[in-house]
């Protein structure tokens, strides 16, 4: 889920990936209130979870964010 997390903060936030390991804060990595918005509908539009922004904004490090979305995929359906 790292992978998928770190591709699409590459990928669609155009973030740089050398910055990206679990223990980057959303600081490091400059994830702002506007990109963890997109993140939370790129979360559900390309994999199917439900993470509100709120909810992202609540979490410190990259790895707490994978760590919600492993929880949220072990309860999807599909």
């Amino acid at each position: 889920m790292f992978e998928t997390l770190k591709n699409i903060l590459v990928d669609k936030l155009k973030i740089s990936g050398d910055q990206i390991v679990a223990e980057a804060t959303k600081e490091d990595i400059e994830l702002d209130s506007l990109a963890v918005v997109e993140l939370s509908l790129v979360l559900e539009k390309e994999l199917g979870l439900k993470i509100s922004d709120d909810e992202l904004m609540e979490l410190d490090t990259v790895g707490e964010i994978v760590a919600l979305m492993e929880q949220r995929a072990g309860s999807v359906t599909v």
